[in-house]
Parts: structure tokens; sequence; C-alpha cells
């Protein structure tokens, strides 16, 4: 997925992945202590940036599309902070951080801090040979305790192209087991009833499937 694919999602105001409410898995299974600092990878404009902040989290977002970040701010009325450090163009506000450009040069240093991540709308935004990348990169810059909050979607991947991509359950468990983390299956629903575009292609299942990673 190159930056121009996700561009002109961004200009055409294609971003069905974007959910004007607070992620009811993250509601249903977050439990972390406040004070943490979270990273939220390939992050958006999501409102759970603004809810984990509202926990008393630290939250440090990554995003491409720096019309995702600017919609963020307004959307929150918020003023931010913005600085360059090199590799990221930087906005701050409070407890909240998000840094605009490539998640690859995301370096450990940059989250050491960050014992915790949640991913709802990351890794089935990619193809699999990203997704491949993605774990890998994410766990060798994460600290070595860690745990996370990750979030797929399975469906029939022959009715659609992704994003979002389809993400089975052996292959959460294949991916993230390989990079050394243990994976806990939290909860899992058919969703399908509650969306009309795939039941418009003929789909006859849409997993959403919750997950706790740790290590």
């Amino acid at each position: 997925m190159h930056e121009d694919f996700w561009r002109a999602r961004w200009n055409r105001n294609e971003i069905g992945f974007h959910l004007s409410e607070v992620n009811p898995w993250l509601l249903r299974h977050w439990a972390v202590e406040p004070g943490a600092r979270v990273l939220v990878p390939l992050c958006g404009k999501s409102l759970d940036m603004a809810w984990l902040a509202g926990q008393g989290h630290r939250v440090l977002g990554v995003e491409l599309m720096e019309t995702a970040v600017q919609a963020f701010f307004a959307e929150q009325g918020l003023t931010p902070h913005i600085i360059e450090n090199g590799r990221f163009r930087c906005y701050r506000h409070g407890e909240l951080e998000l840094w605009c450009g490539d998640f690859f040069a995301l370096r450990a240093e940059d989250v050491a801090d960050c014992p915790h991540f949640y991913d709802r709308a990351a890794l089935i935004a990619l193809p699999p040979a990203l997704r491949e990348r993605y774990v890998a990169h994410l766990s060798a810059i994460l600290p070595e305790r860690c745990e996370g909050l990750l979030v797929t979607v399975d469906y029939d991947q022959a009715l659609r192209d992704g994003p979002p991509f389809a993400v089975d359950d052996s292959e959460v468990r294949e991916r993230w087991g390989a990079a050394g983390w243990s994976v806990t299956l939290l909860e899992h629903r058919d969703v399908l009833a509650e969306n009309w575009k795939f039941l418009k292609l003929g789909a006859t299942r849409l997993d959403e499937t919750a997950y706790r990673l740790a290590r």
C-alpha cells in the first residue's frame, strides 16, 4: 500500500475504516492502569486515542497522512504544538502525540517507554507481505516486556480487495507467535448483520476478533 493510495482515499473521504465512536472492543477489553504510554500504529484520526488519553494514558499515534492528523486535532477542538524531529512531524497537545510519517521509520528509542500498544486498524490495513514486515518491525522496536490489544477482521477475501484485509486466527497465531508473542483470544463475534456493504457483496460471515498479545 503506497502513500499515494492512502492520500487518494483521504482526499476522496473514502475512510470507511474510521469509526464515529470509540471502538467497542477497546471499551470491553482495555485493562491497563492509568499512566502508561500507549503506541497506536497507523492511527488515522481514531477517536480511540482521545478515549485512551481520557483514561489517563500518554498516547503516541503514528500516521502517514497529515490530513488525518490535522483532522484529529481539529475534531477534538485542540490546537497542537508542532515540531520536526527529522523523521516525523510531531503534533502534541497534553497527553496526545501524533507523529506524521512512515511507521517503518519508527525506532526503538522512540517507543522505549511504550509498554502497551493498541492495533484496531493497522494490521488489517496491510496486504500479506506488509503484514509480515509490520509485525517484525513492531516486535523489534517495542520494549522486551510489552502487551497489546489487537482487533482483526476475517471474511472471504475473494469477495473484495482490501483494505480491510482478512486476517484469520491461524495467521495471527503464526505471525505473532513466531515473533515471540503469546496470543490470547479475548472475544470473537460475527458482525455481518451490522455491515451492509459486506451483505451486498454476498458475504456469509464477517468475523471480528480481539486478542491480547504479550511477551
